[in-house]
């Protein structure tokens, strides 16, 4: 039976090329986009995939997120690359047709040579993705909504009728719920020191809505508040909030910032994202700009420790 479609989104990504242009094999993603009533992200491998792609094409794919009633999406989707003066252009790979789309699944992949991007593409250090997505379906199926239990639990939050627990964080309170509370960290206490309002306040939303903050909620200077919010999950053992810091750290990460970036790795017990910022130290090319910026200057001083660690990876 043929299928129908059922909703159509553009969403456009702008890449951070001149960011992510020297990470060989590195994924950048996009925020997630609704289309259909399903969560998509754009994938992007800036500087290849594999170990094969002697040219260190662009590499993108679409992705559907997570379903956890619907074993599969049918989608009609296409992907575009805006050149310099703000027009779609395609000069990807094309594939057309209904792809079908599993859990968490990538499909299609699109690329580019380095060549052509540089010279069509990149405009003040970014790359413009635009994605159009047409979700279709089988009129034999019965269409199930996506969860809205993070929307429910949010609007929970900023209303006072039912909290049972209140935080005074500076000069701001907070109300919640014990149970909601004890389900996501193993805090005993709620007496909170050298934490600040604005820091409380999205830490406690992402245990109620387990989402991380967008840029806007993240301030003026955002590396500056994920930090705080690292600090802060390591405190209550919020793992998954930990590690979404790390990510989004590790994602901004460059050789002036590399020397703050793992002295907060270290301070705060995350492994992931210490590994992560020894690793970069061992390329030559970053060792020898890193070592001359006040952040490394501070780390040494923070963790003479970590000198020896880095000893033990030679500079490639």
């Amino acid at each position: 039976m043929q299928g129908r479609p059922i909703d159509f989104r553009f969403h456009e990504f702008r890449l951070d090329y001149e960011q992510n242009k020297r990470d060989v094999f590195k994924a950048v993603y996009s925020d997630p986009f609704s289309a259909g009533g399903h969560m998509w992200k754009i994938k992007c491998y800036p500087r290849g995939m594999t170990s094969s792609d002697s040219h260190r094409n662009l590499y993108v794919f679409v992705q559907l997120e997570s379903q956890p009633r619907l074993s599969s999406v049918s989608a009609i989707f296409d992907v575009f690359l805006m050149d310099k003066d703000g027009k779609p252009t395609s000069t990807f790979h094309r594939m057309t047709g209904v792809h079908l789309f599993r859990k968490q699944g990538w499909v299609n992949s699109r690329y580019l040579a380095q060549a052509d991007l540089t010279e069509y593409h990149v405009k003040d250090g970014y790359i413009r993705i635009l994605c159009g997505i047409m979700v279709v379906n089988d009129d034999s199926s019965i269409p199930v909504p996506p969860s809205n239990i993070v929307e429910h639990l949010g609007n929970l939050l900023d209303i006072a009728d039912g909290a049972d627990v209140s935080f005074i964080v500076g000069n701001e309170t907070f109300h919640a719920h014990r149970a909601l509370l004890a389900a996501r960290s193993p805090m005993s206490s709620i007496t909170l020191h050298d934490i600040a309002p604005a820091t409380f306040k999205l830490m406690l939303r992402f245990m109620y809505t387990d989402t991380f903050p967008g840029d806007a909620e993240l301030g003026g200077c955002p590396s500056e508040m994920i930090r705080h919010l690292l600090a802060a999950a390591d405190r209550y053992a919020l793992d998954r909030l930990k590690l979404f810091c790390a990510q989004k750290l590790w994602d901004i990460v460059s050789v002036e910032t590399v020397g703050a970036t793992l002295a907060c790795a270290e301070m705060y017990n995350c492994s992931e994202l210490k590994i992560k910022c020894i690793d970069f130290f061992a390329l030559e090319k970053n060792f020898r700009q890193a070592v001359l910026t006040d952040g490394f200057v501070q780390l040494v001083q923070q963790f003479p420790s970590i000198i020896a660690e880095l000893r033990e990876r030679p500079v490639a």
